[in-house]
């Protein structure tokens, strides 16, 4: 970091393969990857939308949650305890109408979903990934019979935060590679707006409250949990956004894309 400036960096692949990320309370830890999940207290059940968001605005760097089609918890039950809520899997519409039907020939954008969070608690084993994921892909299956494709993607660049601490390194989808997901290449390049925590807003998220769209009350929902400061009385949208950008409370980075990965169910 130089004079306060947020850095990001792509890592080396192999770099990046080293170990399983885990989150909790939005901080990302990483267990060595080689260890062995002992499934024997563990279960994967379909879970509500309030407990799933719950889970997820609590430990994802992001503190984000996406439009759910269908939503499966990981459960582990310690001797003579209740079972806790120890991962979440949430299976998303996608950001727009093209992108099922541009991984999936034969598809529309109705028949497939994106893993839009997969968050693990920083106590499960590195191999609860592949196990979590397979048995979420199952409910889904039996949840959504007309789902037969399952797009992921993977974020190489790391983020940081105004301090320069780490806040996510990059990845390049060793858990999907894992799961015999298909690699599909790159996403689209694009600019994202940084919030001085390292969380990232979608350009596209922003013009819903510059141009006053469908989605602008969750828009500015999401700025001000990020701590935005409060657009004011008589503000119009567009002004608001362009004060956060001159005020350098948004911060732009230009991203290469994501890693895209696809199953088909």
């Amino acid at each position: 970091m130089t004079n306060g400036s947020l850095v990001h960096r792509t890592p080396h692949p192999q770099q990046l393969d080293l170990q399983c990320q885990r989150w909790s309370h939005r901080r990302a830890s990483y267990r060595p990857a080689g260890e062995i999940f002992d499934p024997k207290r563990a279960g994967v059940e379909p879970i509500e939308e309030r407990d799933a968001k719950a889970f997820v605005e609590t430990h994802h760097y992001s503190g984000s949650y996406p439009a759910a089609r269908f939503r499966a918890g990981v459960f582990v039950k310690e001797p003579f305890q209740k079972a806790r809520l120890a991962g979440v899997g949430v299976f998303s519409v996608p950001m727009n109408q093209k992108v099922i039907p541009a991984y999936f020939q034969d598809l529309d954008a109705a028949q497939g979903v994106e893993l839009g969070r997969f968050v693990l608690a920083e106590d499960l084993a590195s191999n609860a990934e592949s196990w979590s994921l397979a048995r979420m892909k199952k409910l889904l299956r039996e949840a959504l019979p007309e789902v037969r494709g399952v797009v992921a993607y993977s974020d190489p660049i790391e983020r940081r935060n105004e301090t320069g601490a780490l806040v996510k390194r990059g990845h390049v989808g060793t858990i999907y590679k894992a799961t015999n997901a298909a690699y599909r290449g790159l996403s689209s390049a694009r600019t994202l707006w940084l919030a001085p925590n390292g969380a990232s807003l979608a350009d596209r998220l922003l013009s819903k409250v510059r141009n006053s769209e469908t989605g602008e009350r969750y828009a500015l929902e999401r700025l001000a949990a990020l701590g935005a400061p409060r657009r004011q009385p008589h503000e119009g949208g567009a002004a608001y956004i362009r004060r956060l950008k001159e005020d350098l409370w948004l911060k732009p980075v230009r991203h290469p894309g994501n890693h895209a990965f696809t199953w088909n169910l």
